[in-house]
């Protein structure tokens, strides 16, 4: 009963952040303490302070918290609130009613479109599997387990062990079989296909009357104005990390004031600080730990263990996915000068993904549903239903690179692993998946297109009587949040900026921003293929200046 009275005045005492919330977000917000093993070890700490012989009776709950609170528990509490709610859908934060698919995703022709693509991607897979002959998961021989534990450091050393046999095949199927189960393109047109079924005309989409882009659905997305007062923090007369022309400071002062900082807030340990001081940029020296404490992400032997036994999942378990995992690396990453260095990295972390079910948990706010397969001998029979890959994601061309950039930041794998894991269940997942969600691709290539017609009306109707509409070029660059495509530095400046706003909204402006820069030439094509060439290049592009210009130059 004493231990009870302790903790609850404890978390009463912290929970200030969310008492303006709804009851129900406050009870689980409760729960979520509960259940964490954040609270046992609050529990445990209480007792010690309650327990210090220093302590009367009647000075007992304010000793206890101020206890408490020297130790760092209050900022490990309100840590652990902030990254709760921020993974929260905002109907849930909001009170909204509904059943749990509205919640997902309000609007019905859209659940549609996403079941409907979601039954392609799985016939696909399955075709693959039939062409092939070989099964969705097998159990690995205890030869190949030991063999591949020997080298799980070295996988992409000849190709992972495996994957080849003695004559370089994957289980006896020529890898050149193996195929991505879509790409960027395919998804694109699933995108483009979505049309409201109670809008006859869309004419009065966003500010125009006739929309000349690809996205022809009513669907609300900021303005210019409003993006320059999200964004303000990056505005042309403020200094930036990221960029050397700095005017009135010398950049090695401004870069020293920034790195003192930038230590302050790193041993505050606070989550939204980290966030406001990120808006800036993040110093190169600094940044992996900005982002592991922007993301909450701060390892335990706990999570290193759990690491452990997703590898063992992998020694133990072959799936085809893996497959499709190796051929995505080798066919973007490892071609990349940038990125080849971390092919084994890449494997160390894709591979553990594929098996981690907790990534499932990002199902409750997103509109897809992870794919189902049947045990064998069992089609059809909805309890011997699994879900396939136990992640519940079907990687697509190009997977691999939403991990590259972040290897630069991260020599071990284990913090590599979860800071990626968390991008992905709040970013990322969101780039390829059919949703009206302000954050989702459908709304991105929306907000690409209303503000390229706005800013370079120009250009925008020049491309799309030449048959070239900018969506079909800028789309691959949204879907995979530019990695690859940008020199890896320039990636990292651009995620700074998703992290520090949390938003992805920064991806079409710099998407706009490209096409603005390279006009000149874009206005001379006369063919898709010409224009394409023009954008095929961006590795010597500055993001930040492009960002700025895009952004504060009108």
């Amino acid at each position: 009963m004493l231990r009870a009275f302790l903790v609850e005045s404890i978390l009463d005492s912290k929970m200030g952040s969310v008492e303006q919330q709804p009851d129900n977000l406050l009870v689980n917000v409760l729960q979520f303490l509960r259940s964490s093993t954040l609270f046992n070890d609050l529990l445990i700490s209480a007792q010690e302070e309650a327990q210090k012989t220093s302590l009367r009776i009647s000075e007992l709950k304010k000793g206890v918290q101020n206890g408490l609170g020297s130790a760092g528990w209050d900022r490990k509490l309100r840590n652990a609130i902030y990254h709760f709610l921020q993974s929260q859908p905002k109907s849930m934060t909001n009170g909204i009613l509904g059943s749990p698919e509205q919640l997902k995703e309000p609007l019905t022709y859209v659940r549609k479109a996403q079941l409907a693509w979601e039954k392609k991607i799985l016939k696909s897979l399955n075709s693959m599997c039939t062409e092939l002959t070989i099964p969705l998961a097998r159990r690995r021989p205890e030869r190949e387990q030991k063999d591949m534990m020997v080298r799980w450091t070295e996988l992409g050393v000849d190709g992972p062990a495996f994957m080849r046999g003695s004559s370089g095949i994957c289980r006896g199927i020529d890898l050149s079989q193996i195929r991505p189960v879509y790409a960027p393109k395919d998804f694109l047109e699933v995108v483009v296909s979505l049309q409201n079924p109670n809008c006859n005309s869309c004419g009065n989409v966003g500010s125009f009357d006739v929309p000349w882009g690809l996205i022809q659905v009513p669907m609300k997305v900021k303005t210019l104005n409003e993006l320059r007062l999200q964004y303000s923090d990056m505005a042309i007369t403020q200094c930036q990390t990221g960029v050397d022309d700095l005017s009135d400071i010398p950049a090695e002062l401004f870069d020293n004031e920034r790195t003192k900082l930038g230590r302050k807030v790193l041993s505050s340990k606070h989550a939204p600080i980290s966030r406001e001081f990120s808006k800036k940029g993040c110093p190169v020296s600094m940044r992996a730990e900005l982002w592991s404490q922007i993301l909450g992400v701060e390892l335990d032997q706990v999570d290193h263990l759990y690491y452990e036994q997703l590898k063992a999942y992998v020694l133990q378990h072959d799936l085809l996915v893996d497959n499709l995992l190796y051929k995505d690396v080798k066919l973007t990453a490892t071609n990349d000068d940038q990125y080849f260095v971390f092919e084994d990295f890449l494997y160390q972390v894709l591979l553990p993904f594929s098996r981690d079910t907790v990534v499932l948990k990002h199902f409750t706010q997103n509109s897809a549903t992870p794919p189902k397969s049947y045990i064998r001998g069992k089609l059809g029979v909805e309890e011997f239903a699994v879900t396939y890959p136990p992640n519940g994601v079907i990687p697509f061309h190009g997977f691999a690179m939403y991990v590259a950039p972040m290897c630069y930041l991260y020599d071990d794998v284990v913090q590599l692993y979860f800071v990626f894991r968390k991008m992905y269940m709040h970013f990322f997942f969101r780039l390829h998946s059919v949703s009206s969600h302000p954050q989702g691709i459908v709304s991105l290539s929306l907000l690409f297109e209303h503000l390229l017609q706005a800013e370079e009306p120009e250009l925008f109707y020049h491309l799309k009587q030449v048959g070239c509409q900018p969506l079909k070029i800028a789309f691959k660059w949204l879907m995979r949040a530019f990695s690859g495509f940008l020199a890896s530095d320039q990636v990292l400046l651009l995620w700074d900026r998703v992290l520090a706003y949390d938003s992805l909204e920064i991806l079409p402006v710099l998407a706009v921003a490209i096409f603005s820069f390279r006009k000149t030439n874009l206005m001379r094509v006369t063919t898709f293929n010409a224009a394409e060439a023009v954008l095929a290049d961006l590795f010597t592009l500055q993001v930040l200046p492009l960002l700025q210009l895009a952004l504060f130059s009108k």
